[in-house]
């Protein structure tokens, strides 16, 4: 079942379009990372849905409900945001069951609904706990707390770990994910961090310009990227010219294979890193070594043609197979790894 619809929904500041007709679905429980660059209308699709900000075209509909006139605070909806906003002058009890205030729930049934919710956060106990003692990673738990406590019909987050350190991120967003799987909880986050949306969502949903660039389980969106604008975000520069006929891609790199049934005629081509395959240097593609970056898990090569003309192509492969800087390999692409793009709108 369908809990949030967009329906042609554009925003305009000025003479920019901030969103431009944006059609949009979330079903029941389901996790949606809205993921994009800054000013792509990423959190103007959240303020939209919040009813923060009015659309200047289109509908938002909740549980199969128009929301055109409805206020903020009668549409269900669940806010946290990347700065937290916690009320200093109230303790962590108090902020949890600001929610439950608001909607005038009896003192126990309020007092029972924030225990129940630090303890499902990891902050069990912690009614009393000023706000200003807390750390980055507490508050975090508190406003998700404080948002949960009504039981939104939608949780909406923005940025939700912008704030916070690398490794806690990694920690709180695996935490979250199997939080809001147990509850069933309806989510739309956005983010400019593309691991968090992977390891968070469900389907992610990149924006460019206002505009849905590409939707997708993460694994289709980081596999098979649409377009150029979405590889390249992605991280992946490998991108040239191609002319395809049959099986066979013509570029700057020399013959490339692409996978069965690729559109013939022009076009433009990704080579994932992890396709490119070193070999012999009297095999493949004849490269040297230009500079090699240690990225933990695998090391990224950056290869030089003996075509001076032809672009540098970046390879990944494991740190005990990573040649130095200088040395001569060749490279063979596995067309598994070759992605057709779509032409850019």
């Amino acid at each position: 079942m369908t809990l949030l619809r967009l329906d042609e929904v554009s925003v305009r500041f000025g003479r920019r379009d901030a969103l431009d007709a944006v059609d949009l679905d979330v079903a029941e429980h389901e996790t949606v990372c809205v993921l994009g660059p800054s000013g792509s209308g990423k959190s103007t699709m959240l303020r939209v849905v919040a009813g923060l900000q009015r659309p200047d075209a289109g509908r938002v509909w909740l549980a199969g409900r128009d929301q055109s006139g409805v206020p903020t605070h009668r549409r269900g909806v669940g806010l946290m945001f990347q700065d937290h906003q916690l009320f200093p002058q109230r303790d962590v009890g108090g902020n949890v069951a600001f929610g439950l205030r608001m909607r005038k729930v009896g003192r126990a049934e309020a007092d029972r609904r924030v225990a129940e919710l630090l303890e499902l956060v990891g902050l069990p106990g912690a009614q009393r706990r000023p706000v200003d003692s807390l750390s980055g990673g507490e508050q975090q738990r508190v406003a998700l707390a404080r948002a949960l406590a009504p039981r939104p019909k939608l949780l909406m987050l923005d940025e939700p770990l912008g704030q916070l350190d690398r490794g806690l991120r990694e920690r709180l967003v695996v935490e979250l994910r199997e939080l809001f799987e147990r509850l069933g909880t309806t989510v739309l986050a956005v983010t400019h961090d593309q691991g968090e949306a992977f390891a968070l969502a469900d389907r992610v949903v990149v924006m460019e310009n206002g505009r849905i660039a590409q939707t997708g389980t993460p694994l289709e969106v980081w596999q098979r990227p649409a377009t150029e604008f979405v590889a390249r975000f992605l991280g992946f520069d490998n991108v040239v010219q191609a002319i395809v006929h049959g099986e066979v891609a013509d570029t700057v790199w020399g013959k490339l294979p692409v996978p069965p049934g690729s559109r013939p005629g022009p076009g433009r081509l990704l080579v994932r890193p992890a396709g490119v395959r070193l070999t012999d240097p009297e095999e493949g593609l004849s490269c040297t070594v230009a500079a090699r970056t240690f990225r933990g898990d695998h090391v990224a090569l950056i290869l030089r043609l003996s075509d001076p003309a032809a672009p540098h192509l970046e390879a990944s492969c494991a740190l005990r197979d990573a040649p130095e800087a200088g040395a001569r390999v060749g490279a063979a692409i596995d067309p598994a790894d070759v992605v057709l793009l779509e032409p850019e709108p």
